[in-house]
């Protein structure tokens, strides 16, 4: 699985997104496996999603889901309130839940790679110091 942030998810659905055909032709070219998100990011990507196209777009989004091809990680305690302390420690820049709830997944199933848009994470540093990888 590719873990993948609020961006390409939103992108790949919503076709007037600047990064549609980017975000659709890495998602080709990826291994055929599902996208791994948290639910901070899936709320995030249905809030916007449906400010760019109302309730098609959502139906859409849970259609990923409901085919398998997008995977919600349910976050722990323990990744909860590591989400607290990455919140306390980028609060300068400040990383919102979404991203500290990707760093957590990462680090919970051990993931150096991410499917993103966000610069942010080359800023973000994992428990062991390594910045994740971003995929385009």
């Amino acid at each position: 699985m590719i873990l993948t942030d609020t961006g390409p998810i939103v992108a790949i659905i919503n076709k007037k997104d600047p990064n549609h055909k980017k975000c659709v032709k890495t998602t080709k070219q990826l291994p055929a496996a599902p996208l791994l998100t948290t639910w901070c990011c899936f709320t995030e990507a249905m809030y916007l999603l449906f400010q760019a196209g109302g309730h098609p777009a959502q139906e859409s989004l849970w259609k990923l889901r409901n085919q398998k091809r997008l995977v919600l990680h349910d976050l722990s305690t323990n990744e909860a309130d590591r989400m607290v302390e990455l919140m306390e420690k980028y609060q300068d820049k400040p990383m919102d839940l979404a991203d500290a709830s990707i760093i957590a997944c990462a680090e919970h199933f051990g993931m150096n790679l991410v499917f993103a848009l966000d610069s942010d994470f080359y800023i973000y540093r994992l428990k062991n110091g390594s910045a994740l990888q971003i995929v385009p």
